[in-house]
């Protein structure tokens, strides 16, 4: 029997409009509504998965590229995951439930006390996808625009004054004795005065402890700095990776050996690859939909740059498909793991053409060329990773319940059957659930 591995969903919409430009949406879902949301939850945890991420941007972008992300919704509306996440935990009882938060949006003690909040109410199930996203900071003063690193510089102080106030309670400070009427010790509550480069705060913290852990921290980033945050503080690290031996190996170790360097162990951060799987019902379905993808005309190319210029703020279809691209043309705030997507391994000097076909250009799962593939070829895929040492993988899509069944109803039962996924969960929430295995 295979090893048991980690799933996660990303809901790559976030909250926003599940199911545009897709025939599902006449299913009249309203995205704005928590149904739809938690009947997905709903399945995500019969079927035994982890953890929902749930992507965000609390920004629509520079006013350049504003209607190029809202016009076809691939970069806003977006409303707040925060409060979304209640929603899905009254709709489930062990799926871990990860909004994403930016350190730049809201001040330690606030946030300290809103997680801690939500991880009481839910079981210890909250998660935080920590962001650096730097392109939203006009929103929120106007202080100069911080660096990539810089940005991870005041995430890492963000979250450490966050820990600070969450254990601002020392043991023994909660007593909660019904027969002496004393329900904590104040002398037990640590006076906690931050004064750091990017914040300034008191304690302690209003709110309880925890008593299964505290929220799992997730982070995204490819970078050597975004690496060290995953090291130094994740519990799970979002990777974008080839699927091969050599980098998946070469991946891992990064991660560890950051996590070494912090004085902490490999095993406390879960590695989890991000996949964009398309299920076929047969081999010659999946032959069909790469074939079909080998030359994609301009109108292809266009639509991929639309998607493209959401992600990176930058609008590519006014740029002449058959130039090299240059690279100058991404501002500071867009991440580099976010233009590696786009150029690949074909460097600056390619045209845009070359860039925008690759990415439309679709692989089979069975020569891991790709992931169009049957499920038993995706399950192959997974078992694999397992023999690599893989944690576990992170699926990729909207929160639509038609793009659930048909990425999972064949896969479950497959994946199940091989031991790969699990079938019961443990007590103690999100956190005992991730090292459970």
């Amino acid at each position: 029997m295979s090893r048991p591995q980690h799933f996660g969903w990303f809901l790559a919409r976030g909250f926003g409009p599940q199911g545009w430009g897709y025939p599902s949406l006449d299913w009249d879902y309203d995205w704005t509504r928590p149904e739809i949301y938690q009947e997905a939850a709903r399945t995500l945890e019969q079927a035994g998965f982890d953890l929902v991420i749930i992507e965000d941007s609390p920004s629509l972008g520079s006013p350049e590229t504003i209607d190029i992300r809202v016009r076809h919704a691939f970069g806003g509306p977006k409303h707040d995951p925060l409060l979304l996440a209640p929603y899905l935990f009254q709709a489930t009882t062990h799926l871990g439930v990860v909004p994403t938060v930016n350190p730049a949006a809201s001040l330690p003690y606030t946030s300290a006390r809103q997680f801690a909040t939500l991880q009481h109410l839910s079981g210890h199930r909250l998660g935080l996808n920590v962001v650096t996203d730097t392109g939203s900071a006009r929103h929120f003063s106007d202080a100069p625009q911080l660096d990539h690193d810089a940005a991870y510089d005041r995430a890492e102080e963000w979250l450490d004054g966050i820990r600070a106030l969450w254990h601002s309670w020392d043991d023994g400070a909660l007593i909660a004795d019904r027969g002496t009427q004393i329900y904590a010790d104040g002398a037990k509550l640590r006076t906690i005065r931050h004064r750091g480069e990017h914040f300034a705060f008191d304690g302690p913290l209003n709110a309880l402890p925890f008593t299964d852990g505290e929220p799992a921290i997730v982070s995204p980033g490819g970078s050597g700095r975004g690496l060290g945050f995953a090291g130094a503080n994740s519990d799970v690290q979002l990777a974008l990776a080839p699927l091969h031996e050599a980098s998946v190996r070469a991946y891992r170790a990064k991660v560890h050996d950051a996590a070494i360097a912090r004085g902490r162990r490999p095993e406390d951060v879960k590695i989890l690859f991000a996949i964009q799987p398309v299920i076929t019902p047969s081999v010659e379905e999946a032959d069909r939909i790469v074939g079909a993808s080998t030359n994609p005309d301009d109108a292809a190319l266009v639509q991929i740059a639309r998607k493209q210029s959401s992600d990176l703020e930058t609008d590519l279809t006014a740029l002449d498909l058959d130039k090299p691209l240059d690279l100058s043309i991404f501002g500071g705030h867009v991440s580099r793991g976010s233009i590696q997507r786009l150029i690949g391994d074909r460097g600056e000097g390619a045209p845009l053409r070359a860039h925008l076909t690759a990415l439309v250009r679709a692989g089979r799962i069975n020569d891991r060329s790709g992931f169009v593939g049957t499920a038993e070829e995706f399950a192959d895929l997974i078992e694999e990773l397992g023999e690599w040492g893989n944690d576990g993988v992170l699926l990729w899509g909207d929160f639509h319940p038609v793009t659930l069944h048909r990425t999972l109803d064949e896969l479950v039962p497959i994946l199940r059957r091989r031991g790969i996924l699990r079938r019961d969960y443990v007590d103690g929430g999100l956190q005992a659930n991730l090292h459970a295995f």
